[in-house]
């Protein structure tokens, strides 16, 4: 494509670049499939099912396991994931944490920006739409404990955590799987969004500790007044030799 009508596109306020050499989440998550090998997606935090479009429009042929804790969205993605059939899994509806439990979750105007932590003012003034309108009790299970039901023995795993501000807690109920699993794909906050939430250097090094290493990013969340890009989410694929 010629210079000059990527000029025009731009000024218009169209890209285009070849998927192969861009940081399209779509690109990042089919080039982390087909290095880690894995046979299964485990996608925590999986609101309507956008992420799972995502990783079946990639080719993969494994299984996908989605976990939501909303009942009311846990619903609409039920009956999104019925029309892909047997390879894509809806867990039974449940938070993900560090212990079994029930907390109350805070549920967002856009519903994808709930959260079981308190919203900062940064994040509402950036998105007015994901202010907090209501609360809802949920049940809390461990991952490594709800996905053991679902999953056959020795899988390899690629889990794709997106809680607002809540990953680490859902790392910690995971232990049983990290063993197995060969890559994850993390939201990781460049300024604080939500109260109590690990930085996006906190999650880097936390993951480093257990042998996995930054492989690629994907812009997401942006303020929209700013430019200011907010949340990105990374792609951690294990340390040879870890």
């Amino acid at each position: 494509m010629g210079e000059w009508v990527k000029r025009a596109l731009r000024r218009v306020g169209l890209v285009v670049r070849r998927l192969e050499s861009s940081n399209d989440e779509y690109q990042v998550i089919k080039d982390a499939l087909r290095i880690s090998r894995a046979e299964a997606v485990l996608d925590v935090g999986a609101n309507v099912g956008q992420y799972g479009d995502l990783v079946l429009e990639t080719g993969f042929a494994g299984d996908l396991i989605s976990f939501e804790a909303i009942p009311s969205v846990h619903q609409r993605l039920e009956a999104h994931a019925r029309a892909y059939g047997r390879r894509w899994i809806v867990a039974p509806c449940a938070a993900l944490g560090s212990k079994a439990g029930e907390m109350a979750i805070n549920i967002a105007g856009n519903s994808v920006s709930s959260s079981l932590l308190p919203m900062r003012s940064e994040h509402v003034a950036a998105a007015p739409e994901s202010a907090y309108i209501r609360t809802e009790l949920v049940k809390v299970e461990r991952l490594d404990e709800l996905a053991a039901k679902l999953l056959g023995p020795n899988r390899r795993l690629m889990i794709k955590v997106d809680t607002q501000g809540y990953e680490l807690e859902v790392l910690a109920g995971a232990t049983g799987l990290l063993p197995q699993t060969t890559a994850l794909q993390l939201e990781l906050s460049l300024v604080p969004l939500y109260e109590g939430a690990p930085t996006f250097v906190d999650v880097i090094q936390y993951m480093a500790v257990r042998g996995f290493e930054l492989f690629s990013i994907a812009p997401g969340f942006k303020d929209r007044r700013s430019g200011r890009l907010l949340q990105i989410d990374g792609i951690f694929l294990r340390r040879e030799g870890t």
